[in-house]
């Protein structure tokens, strides 16, 4: 952890926080690799010691709901922004205004502004999907450009996505095709594409996990995370979809009634840092970062070319909206035969 601790040594010492002892209960929703570089970063830029736990956007959501009245997490950093602001707007996290907050791109900010202050943007990414073209070719398949292709019947069983309820991604997925094709459309959509759906993962990243192994075809996911998987070997091709794609801001947020709320308050200014940041490039997460500072590698999707709707975080990221969509899904799309 050399390479961390002289990576972050700088911004410790800035805010006096070298010789710090505590603890801290860290909630991370991002991939495997990048919360552990991130519990072991701050542990070495401070002294206090990290104990986090990884779960999906939806999950930790979930466990923050049934830790409301006894809090167990201090902080929830990662995952995709919806399910952030529904915690914000049912108070489970806490308004915490960061000195660093200068630094950041204005999504980051906005992303704060609509939810009173209760959470930030920390990063951004792209919808998409990304296939395995040695399963394609072997499969004589043609290669899908858009959401649409995906729904045609020579893809039946070799599509895969995460499950909305517990995915970030996954509903990120299910609001984009409201956003996009309306409601009605929307779930048209969805529906066709659950004839052609093999597994519903638990996690948002899993199904390119699994096209880069060969043990599916095509998996619907952000485009970073296809990326990552072609820059660890794997035959894997990544799509940005003709018609237009939906975009996470990924965020953090201190939780309401957070045990070490010192603590937390320390890490959520350190981790919206330039230096806790270009962390993600030690393990390859290819995600924006929302520090202005912060480096973006040149193998991330570059969102200025990405046909991008005009995401309406605060709406599908609403309480009502998000429990509303996921209940329609469970009812109309997840019941139907495959």
């Amino acid at each position: 952890m050399r390479s961390i601790a002289l990576g972050v040594s700088l911004f410790a010492v800035s805010v006096g926080a070298a010789n710090a002892a505590g603890k801290l209960n860290l909630y991370c929703a991002a991939q495997e690799e990048w919360c552990q570089v991130m519990a072991r970063g701050f542990e070495d830029a401070t002294g206090i010691d990290v104990d986090m736990t990884r779960k999906s956007s939806g999950e930790t959501f979930a466990q923050v709901k049934a830790e409301e009245s006894n809090p167990k997490g201090d902080v929830w950093w990662g995952g995709t922004g919806d399910p952030h602001l529904q915690a914000a707007e049912e108070g489970l996290t806490e308004p915490y205004v960061s000195p660093m907050r200068d630094q950041l791109h204005p999504w980051a900010i906005s992303q704060a502004t609509s939810a009173g202050d209760r959470t930030i943007g920390i990063y951004s990414g792209a919808l998409g999907f990304g296939y395995n073209s040695d399963l394609l070719a072997a499969n004589g398949l043609t290669a899908p450009a858009c959401w649409e292709d995906l729904t045609k019947p020579e893809f039946k069983g070799h599509v895969q996505m995460a499950n909305p309820n517990s995915s970030g991604t996954a509903y990120t997925t299910l609001a984009t095709m409201v956003q996009l094709f309306g409601e009605d459309g929307g779930f048209d959509y969805m529906k066709r594409l659950h004839a052609n759906i093999n597994q519903y993962t638990k996690s948002g990243s899993a199904p390119i996990k699994a096209a880069g192994q060969g043990e599916t075809t095509i998996g619907i996911v952000f485009m970073h995370d296809a990326v990552a998987q072609t820059v660890a070997g794997f035959p894997v091709v990544t799509v940005a979809p003709c018609e237009g794609t939906g975009y996470e801001i990924g965020s953090m947020s201190i939780i309401a009634g957070a045990r070490n709320m010192d603590e937390a308050k320390q890490f959520y200014d350190w981790a919206l840092s330039a230096e806790a940041q270009n962390l993600a490039l030690e393990v390859n997460a290819f995600q924006v970062p929302s520090n202005m500072g912060a480096q973006t590698s040149d193998k991330a999707p570059d969102l200025s070319s990405i046909k991008l709707i005009d995401y309406d975080f605060k709406k599908y990221g609403s309480s009502d909206e998000r429990k509303r969509l996921l209940a329609k899904w469970d009812s109309d799309v997840s019941t139907l035969p495959q």
